[in-house]
This record gives C-alpha cells, structure tokens and sequence, in this order.
C-alpha cells in the first residue's frame, strides 16, 4: 500500500468521493482524510469494515476468555457438553 496516495485533505473529498469509493472498492487500500493538516477519519471498503469489526469482535472474546482463565472461571469440557445435553433434554 503506497501510504502517500491514501493520504488525502478533506478539501479533495469534497470534489473527488465518487472517485475514492471507487478507489478504495477497487484497492481495498483505506484512504487516510485530514483536516488542517491533521487525521480526522479512514474512508475503507465495506468488506474491510467488516472484517475489521469482525476481528475486533474475536479479540474481544480471547480477551473476555482469558480473563476468565485467570480468575479461575473456568468449567471442564465434560462439565460443559452435559450441561448442554442436560438442557436439550429438557426442552
């Protein structure tokens, strides 16, 4: 990714956004937006969100598990599959 070209100043997305969807569709490269010489926002692909979010979701999960092992909050696999046949069962 040619981090140069997905720099961009606010001023040229207001005069070039159909050709930078279709950039970033196309690339899947984010574009950088900056205001005042500063970055505000990332303009990316919707299968890039996505898969960002996707991800970030999972991160989240290993974290929460971790946490969990590590306070002892734990149940054995044999615990788990008989407690959830235990409330097929019952259903």
């Amino acid at each position: 990714m040619n981090l140069e070209a997905s720099i961009k100043p606010i001023s040229y997305v207001k005069t070039n956004a159909a050709e930078m969807i279709r950039q970033i569709n196309e690339t899947r490269n984010p574009i950088v937006i900056t205001q005042n010489g500063e970055a505000k926002g990332v303009l990316v692909d919707p299968t890039t969100y996505q898969e960002l979010t996707d991800a970030l979701g999972l991160l989240k999960l290993i974290s929460q598990s971790e946490g969990a092992a590590a306070s002892g909050d734990v149940q054995s696999h044999v615990d788990v599959i008989v407690a959830a046949r235990t409330r097929a069962r019952s259903r």
